[in-house]
């Protein structure tokens, strides 16, 4: 304990890391943690064992071969785990902010708590036989959400101002004051939960041969995937809401955009009876809210907010 320690020791233990910090250097690309320097601004690339093992389980997709691919993993997760640990303590020798030491702690708390949920959901999207060469590619705006039922897809971006207002003008509905359809490609926000579920009502009935609603929140995890640390999004990034196509070099797992920062999205998960979850983060979050594993947010069903939009998925 460092309470124990001589007096001079301490001094010296202090001197030296905080030389260390004051030598640290900025790194403009690093959206997370400012000193880092490794950059994630896309979801990792598969490692060739990795890519074997799904190409065994592909090819004979038995119980052997997925609880091999299972156990794969199980390997690269704990890898990130323990990069993630090397990360806490390097900041709680450099860190001037506190915030950002619990900030990690969280991560790699909520890390080691979620494995076996996470390894799952990596497991789901690795054996989905939608996995392909372009599958995150699509001709209509809608995404395969692999790991979820086999005709379940989630759109490119959330629901626009222009989009919504179609809607309006269709059924008769009030517009609330956000649509602005001068920003017809920024998402629509104040919709309550309600008013998105009658929206994705609208949308079923006018194509007639699919079903669209919100997701749940297990099949948004699973299009969104990992965030990248340092990808680039609308958190901390400007003053209000951007278009949805803003960030369009920032892909989700699935392919689909806008699904970190610029606007919480509703999803049918409840938290409580009056709750509903919201994921994704928005443009006044900090990045950590923004993670894909953030499970404590919801907003009262009944309410719309200025920072909350929503997504459909669409079941064909």
């Amino acid at each position: 304990m460092l309470k124990n320690l001589p007096l001079i020791v301490l001094v010296l233990i202090l001197t030296v890391n905080s030389a260390h910090a004051a030598n640290m250097k900025v790194t403009p690309e690093a959206k997370s943690f400012r000193y880092s320097t490794t950059i994630e601004k896309e979801r990792p690339q598969l490692d060739e064992i990795t890519r074997k093992h799904i190409a065994a389980y592909q090819q004979k997709p038995t119980e052997a071969n997925k609880q091999a691919l299972r156990n794969q993993i199980g390997i690269n997760y704990d890898k990130v785990v323990a990069k993630k640990k090397a990360k806490l303590e390097e900041l709680r020798r450099t860190a001037k902010d506190q915030s950002k030491i619990d900030e990690m702690q969280v991560i790699v708390d909520e890390m080691l708590r979620d494995r076996k949920n996470r390894i799952n959901q990596t497991l789901s999207r690795f054996t989905d036989s939608r996995l392909k060469p372009g599958v995150r590619e699509s001709q209509d705006g809608f995404f395969p959400v692999l790991g979820a039922a086999q005709n379940v897809s989630i759109a490119y971006t959330p629901v626009t101002n222009g989009e919504y207002a179609k809607f309006l003008q269709a059924t008769g509905r009030n517009a609330v004051a956000s649509i602005q359809l001068s920003k017809a490609n920024y998402p629509v926000v104040n919709i309550s939960y309600n008013d998105a579920v009658a929206y994705c009502n609208w949308l079923s009935k006018k194509d007639g041969s699919a079903t669209y609603r919100l997701p749940t929140e297990k099949e948004w995890e699973q299009a969104a995937g990992h965030m990248p640390k340092d990808a680039d999004f609308n958190s901390g990034e400007n003053k209000g809401i951007t278009p949805v196509t803003a960030y369009s070099n920032t892909l989700s797992a699935s392919g689909a955009i806008d699904m970190w920062g610029n606007v919480w999205e509703w999803t049918s998960t409840s938290r409580t009876q009056n709750t509903k979850a919201v994921k994704g983060g928005s443009w006044d979050s900090t990045r950590t809210d923004c993670r894909t594993e953030e499970r404590t947010e919801s907003r009262p069903l009944s309410n719309g907010y200025d920072n909350v939009g929503f997504r459909v998925v669409r079941v064909k």
